[in-house]
């Protein structure tokens, strides 16, 4: 089982004690869970294509400033710039949030998110985002385990999947009057997925409330995937038997696959996946298969061909 030695809520905030303590980025390279920051690539059972993309230590493994992860976003729901979800996301109404979980479980209801978040379960966790254009961050996030969430309502034993949803309302997110992509915005992930230890639900970054434009009040991270799979401001989960329709998957799905892991074998049709560019840094750096968290979660995907079903 996976163990867990989280850096504690004092140990990061303000954010000079992010960007200027070595001892954080001591504790970040360090620890159980392979570390919260892991330096290994993809282990168990991997794919022949990804052998040889041992991931070496980061140099600069340091959170990126709260400027910019929290003015460099892709959230089409309030634009398709990257600065606009900034400049606009003032119009969501975090407040009071509500989310349904429908399905395969015994416990269904719409739960308000007092309900869905204890504050006891926060956790402070720091993470590699990278995105499938090439660009990426580490986020000091706070939030707690899906598992957690999942487990509580019981799902039932046909359950395979979860379904996500955003909000819908073009009046507080003026994006979706736009034909960009089939709204609400949907993602999916396994169950095994689901439940894994890293994967989180989170409500804050930097010791602080999600901002609008990062997903607020709750949204998604899973670490070893592009960062397209990681929805924001979540209103709706379902657990189902099938494989759930996404939005990206759906507009395009030579592009964008079902599992969206990381691997740097396989290049988007537009642009190669093998590099990328720490916000921040002028460098490029290469891409760690499964982000640097293969040690973790390569034996999910055992027997599976990455390249065709990335």
């Amino acid at each position: 089982m996976y163990r867990y030695d989280h850096i504690p809520a004092s140990e990061i905030t303000p954010e000079s004690v992010y960007l200027d303590r070595r001892r954080f980025l001591r504790l970040g390279a360090a620890g159980a869970l392979g570390s919260l920051l892991p330096v290994g690539a993809a282990g168990c059972e991997r794919p022949a294509e990804a052998a040889g993309s041992h991931a070496e230590p980061q140099q600069s493994d340091k959170p990126t400033s709260y400027e910019d992860i929290t003015t460099y976003n892709n959230f089409y729901e309030f634009g398709l710039d990257k600065g606009d979800p900034a400049r606009n996301a003032h119009t969501l109404r975090p407040r009071p949030w509500s989310v349904a979980i429908e399905g395969l479980v015994e416990k269904p209801g719409a739960y308000s998110l007092e309900d869905v978040v204890k504050p006891a379960q926060l956790e402070d966790r720091v993470y590699r985002l990278r995105c499938v254009e090439g660009w990426s961050m580490v986020i000091p996030w706070r939030g707690f385990p899906l598992a957690d969430l999942v487990r509580r309502v019981q799902p039932q034993p046909r359950a395979k999947f979860v379904e996500f949803q955003t909000l819908l309302d073009p009046e507080q997110m003026p994006g979706q009057r736009s034909r960009v992509l089939e709204w609400p915005y949907v993602e999916g992930l396994r169950l095994d997925e689901a439940l894994h230890p890293l994967t989180l639900l989170a409500t804050g970054l930097y010791g602080r409330d999600l901002p609008n434009q990062n997903g607020a009040p709750l949204r998604l991270v899973v670490p070893w995937k592009y960062g397209f799979k990681s929805i924001k401001s979540i209103v709706r989960m379902t657990l189902t038997d099938r494989e759930p329709a996404t939005a990206w998957n759906k507009a395009a799905p030579d592009e964008y696959g079902f599992y969206a892991n990381v691997n740097p074998t396989v290049d988007h049709p537009r642009w190669s996946q093998a590099k990328e560019r720490r916000l921040g840094e002028i460098r490029r750096r290469d891409t760690l298969m499964f982000n640097g968290y293969g040690d973790q979660v390569a034996s999910m995907y055992a027997g599976m061909d990455l390249r065709k079903e990335y």
